[in-house]
């Protein structure tokens, strides 16, 4: 088992940023602003030569407001479970008050703490450790996270103290990319939960896993950064991204908002399936729709959870249902779920779609069955005529996952209607029983051996060289 490292203390003192540096990732949203963390973020360290797990925490500013207190929950969770704290405090700064508080919680929960001085660059590390040494930690090591200052020292010292030698990793441990291209086929299911804020993804995430695993506020914003949580069911491996709400551009003004939103429309990109949540007292909005096209864009096998079914009428839910059929008719390809992630009822069904959109995501499709299809496709509906000649469509093959693609070869490839090009991926859709994933068709036209000889006769009008140096004799 790797050993567990918590980084702990008071908001704004570096712990993203030292997370960032010690997994050599940029997981961690990092600006400067205080209380950006909020939910406990996990990572695979990289610095100091052996293998260790590193857990990002919210800061600690002793405030008594529920959703500071949901923070405290998750960074005394995150305390209970490591092996070891690394304790941060901000060497400019100098003592807080708060870090006396958050001191005399770790010796009552931990038994095995480093205290960690950050920001020493410029102040000096004699000058910026004098004051923490009345909060009498036996281990204290000065760095400078942001300048990648002390990070060997640091791990150096808990290494010592977990009783790990380095000399045993001698061979360089191959990581595996804390973010896997979603092109290629994963060991774990990477499901990314998006939509407006306040739509309810943390409460989904939370009764899925049946655990408070992220904070969920009543309270648009919440939720800063995206959170991933590895989660097992039935024998298979997921990764549940937690995102940020997206709102409308207009409405966005804060640099932490945009911040927020990128990192959002990141894990769209690395997820393989995407889950969009709507919340059913608002219906589907414009902005829905844009996130929806997005993932479409991205070609991210999609399922649509519309929440918050059980706050509706039955006269309310009708005329949701037809707005739905009205707005939303390019979504046959996938299925809507209603569902109440606070009350659970319709959460278990979420898991057979997003398996079934996954395996159609990922689909191996021969070369010889593609080919037959397109046949039977072209004897169904053929192409339509171009300059009196008929667009010919000679065979087709497998061109990539996620979104699967499938790539046709023939004749006049590029004056191919968009009409007939929805057609073929209609027909490819239902014939291969695809479920919950777009599907792309490529054309790819061969090379005409011709295309020389036609534009220099264009360039001539067509008449013959009558150069004589072109047409001298050969010499016997």
């Amino acid at each position: 088992m790797q050993p567990v490292i918590a980084l702990v203390g008071r908001p704004n003192v570096g712990k993203s940023t030292l997370f960032n540096k010690l997994t050599r990732t940029q997981d961690a949203l990092v600006a400067d602003f205080p209380g950006l963390t909020r939910d406990r973020q996990y990572g695979e360290g990289k610095v100091g030569g052996w293998p260790y797990i590193v857990i990002d925490t919210g800061g600690l500013n002793g405030e008594a407001e529920t959703l500071s207190a949901a923070m405290a929950g998750q960074t005394l969770a995150a305390i209970k479970e490591a092996d070891l704290v690394v304790f941060i405090v901000d060497g400019r700064a100098g003592m807080n008050p708060v870090d006396e508080e958050i001191a005399d919680t770790l010796r009552r929960y931990s038994d095995k703490v480093v205290l960690c001085v950050n920001k020493i660059d410029g102040i000096g590390e004699d000058r910026a450790m004098l004051d923490f040494y009345a909060l009498g930690f036996e281990f204290t090591v000065p760095i400078a996270a942001s300048h990648n200052r002390g990070m060997s020292s640091l791990m150096e010292e808990v290494a010592g103290i977990l009783g790990v030698n380095p000399a045993d990793y001698e061979t360089p441990r191959r990581y595996k990319p804390s973010e896997q291209p979603s092109t290629k086929r994963t060991d774990d299911i990477r499901i990314a939960f998006i939509g407006r804020p306040n739509v309810g993804k943390s409460t989904l995430i939370n009764r899925l896993i049946g655990e408070d695993r992220v904070i969920a506020f009543d309270k648009p914003g919440t939720t800063r950064d995206s959170v991933s949580v590895p989660f097992e069911r039935a024998g298979k491996q997921y990764t549940l991204i937690d995102t940020a709400g997206v709102r409308r551009r207009g409405k966005v003004s804060e640099k932490v908002e945009i911040f927020s939103i990128i990192k959002s429309m990141q894990a769209v990109d690395k997820s393989n399936v995407v889950v969009m949540l709507v919340d059913g007292n608002d219906g589907f909005t414009d902005q829905d729709l844009h996130l929806l096209g997005y993932v479409i864009e991205k070609g991210r096998a999609l399922i649509v959870a519309v929440n918050k079914w059980d706050e509706l009428d039955s006269e309310q839910r009708e005329e949701l249902k037809e707005s739905l059929e009205r707005r939303v008719e390019f979504l046959r390809f996938t299925r809507i779920h209603f569902i109440s992630a606070l009350h659970g009822s319709g959460v278990g069904d979420l898991f057979k779609s997003i398996n079934k959109a996954y395996a159609s995501a990922f689909m191996d499709m021969s070369t010889p069955k593609l080919t037959r299809l397109l046949a039977v496709a072209v004897e169904k509906h053929q192409p339509p005529m171009v300059n009196g000649r008929r667009i010919k469509l000679r065979y087709a093959h497998q061109g990539g996952v996620n979104p699967p693609i499938i790539v046709v070869h023939g004749n006049q490839l590029s004056k191919v209607p968009m009409s007939y090009q929805r057609y073929l991926m209609n027909y490819f859709t239902k014939t291969l029983r695809m479920f919950g994933t777009p599907l792309r068709i490529e054309f790819k036209e061969g090379d005409n051996p011709y295309a020389a000889q036609r534009t220099k006769r264009q360039v001539t009008g067509g008449r013959k060289n009558t150069d004589p140096k072109a047409r001298a004799p050969r010499k016997r």
